[in-house]
């Protein structure tokens, strides 16, 4: 295939249906072929880097019947290959990546424990896979702070018409971005903006910073001067604004709101996604003490709790260095 493919993993539980449907709807928005792959696990036993017969025929494999009958209804279809692999899907579904404009799954399959958020199959993709990673999480999902907050209306807006993490309550799609003003991730702005013009949405940038301020002192240490709140917001906000200009400039029929917030950036972020057709956030970059792939604790605990699609952006691979 020329155009990469938009890549859905299924294993023939709901979840993984619901992950199909937001792929097929990716891959008709990018004009991109469709791919539905299912990975047949391996036996306990056996080395998870080896296939065993090699792929199994896709006509033999129920999962992807199911898949096929599925797409079959929906009509209006891109091209769609279905691919059946044997081995361990947490291996195998990364490496897919390689070659794909996205990969889609659901927040948890078959395997596992009904009680988990994620499961193991979601959180190694998101970490390891070389494309952006979509997690799809179950209808309904409760967020945490998901109840009526003091001082909100009953339809979860604010008295003076903004919903509780800053973003103008307003018909039409939203995207949710959060960025780190300190390090923003440019994969992850990129591809929030693409799409958002995509969709035909608003941007709801969120940039939280950590407040309050509350330095460690050793006994002798005198108390340090008062941190200004405001200065810190203003700050962030301006570091912010800066970050976006040149995104905007690009792509100026994307509106974009921006909500700067003190404290817990993931709890800002889950809130925000009540809502949202998509939330999205980088990986992490690797540091030089941890060279191994990393996820920030804010995108664990989004691709835990989020009620909204999250997407897992990984970093721009670093520039060749000049010799």
């Amino acid at each position: 295939m020329s155009t990469p493919p938009v890549i859905a993993a299924v294993d023939g539980s709901d979840g993984s249906l619901r992950a199909l449907d937001w792929a097929l709807d990716a891959a008709r928005r990018r004009r991109a072929p469709l791919r539905a792959v299912h990975v047949r696990q391996y036996a306990a036993w056996a080395q998870p880097d080896l296939l065993l017969t090699g792929p199994p025929e896709a006509d033999a494999d129920p999962v992807l019947d199911t898949a096929r009958a599925h797409l079959e209804k929906q009509g209006d279809l891109p091209p769609v290959e279905y691919t059946g692999l044997e081995g361990a899907p947490g291996v195998l579904l990364p490496e897919l990546g390689a070659a794909a404009q996205l990969l889609v799954l659901g927040s948890r399959g078959r395997g596992g424990f009904a009680g988990l958020l994620l499961g193991s199959n979601g959180m190694t993709c998101a970490r390891d896979a070389e494309c952006p990673v979509v997690v799809v999480p179950p209808p309904g999902r409760e967020t945490p702070g998901g109840e009526t907050p003091d001082g909100e209306t009953p339809d979860g807006e604010t008295p003076d018409g903004e919903t509780p993490d800053g973003a103008p309550d307003g018909p039409g799609p939203r995207i949710v971005l959060g960025l780190h003003a300190d390090s923003p991730d440019e994969a992850a702005l990129a591809f929030a903006f693409a799409e958002a013009a995509a969709r035909g949405a608003r941007l709801h940038v969120v940039a939280a910073y950590p407040w309050p301020a509350l330095p460690w002192l050793a006994p002798t240490e005198p108390a340090p001067p008062v941190i200004d709140q405001d200065a810190v917001e203003n700050e962030t906000r301006t570091l912010a604004e800066g970050f976006l200009a040149p995104h905007r400039k690009r792509q100026p029929e994307v509106p974009v709101d921006l909500a700067v917030l003190p404290g817990d950036a993931a709890g800002h972020l889950v809130a925000a996604s009540r809502g949202a057709g998509l939330l999205v956030v980088g990986r992490h970059r690797r540091r030089l003490l941890a060279p191994a792939r990393m996820m920030g604790s804010v995108t664990h605990a989004v691709l835990l709790h989020a009620a909204s699609p999250v997407a897992v952006v990984p970093p721009l691979a670093p520039a060749p260095a000049e010799e």
